[in-house]
């Protein structure tokens, strides 16, 4: 599914809507999953960069704003990702702290068994926003190999590899389809991650416009890489 922009005229109503649509979702669920939801809604409001859609708040920062020790800060951000709530782009090395964006459809669809008891209006609008997957996204159990056979080939990948192909294809959508996909691990030379691309222009393309998001995903699987280099 691609993620959901919250930018032009409709904007503010927009993330109205999502931050409803947390709330419910909340209060529907159990005490602890509501707490979640209260502490997301106020990261959110606080310190969510729309124009970017990247949530980076260091885990001190969270703490105080949730009032919370750090050792709380880190089992909430995992029971969020966990949930696929938020999705992690990059993690949080050499000093960087680590960026998640939020993950609209899962929200939706945590969310829509109770947009009717917020009102019609918000239910008509909701399923106006909530795009239709473009294609059959695989939930990936990070750290764990994907068995359904019915996912895309290009996923049928094994490995740390196969498990930044599932980020980038539920994190980055559009940019999967377009540039991602068809790039091939070759191996790893120290900081080096050495990959394939089909031509000469898509990898000159991907190193120039698409690094970070392909390079976030990658530290994420494979730990300390710092450069992504391409062969022939």
């Amino acid at each position: 599914m691609e993620p959901k922009r919250f930018t032009g005229p409709h904007a503010g109503s927009q993330k109205y809507d999502l931050l409803t649509a947390i709330s419910v979702a909340g209060l529907n669920g159990t005490n602890g999953f509501q707490c979640s939801m209260m502490r997301l809604i106020a990261l959110i409001t606080a310190r969510y960069n729309w124009r970017s859609d990247e949530l980076t708040v260091g885990q001190r920062e969270m703490a105080r704003l949730w009032s919370v020790d750090e050792r709380t800060v880190k089992r909430e951000i995992k029971r969020l990702t966990e949930r696929r709530i938020l999705l992690q782009l990059r993690p949080g090395v050499r000093g960087r702290v680590a960026a998640y964006r939020l993950n609209c459809s899962e929200i939706y669809r945590l969310s829509e068994p109770v947009w009717c008891n917020v009102g019609p209006d918000f239910a008509s609008r909701m399923e106006m926003q909530n795009p239709e997957p473009a294609q059959k996204v695989v939930h990936v159990k990070f750290g764990q190999q994907a068995a359904d056979a019915s996912e895309p080939e290009e996923l049928r990948e094994v490995g740390p590899w196969g498990r930044v192909l599932s980020r980038l294809l539920e994190s980055e959508a559009a940019l999967f389809r377009n540039w991602f996909s068809e790039l091939k691990f070759v191996g790893t030379e120290g900081p080096s991650i050495i990959l394939r691309a089909p031509n000469k222009f898509v990898a000159q393309y991907v190193q120039t416009h698409y690094l970070r998001p392909l390079l976030g995903a990658i530290q994420l699987e494979f730990g300390s890489i710092r450069r992504v280099c391409f062969v022939d």
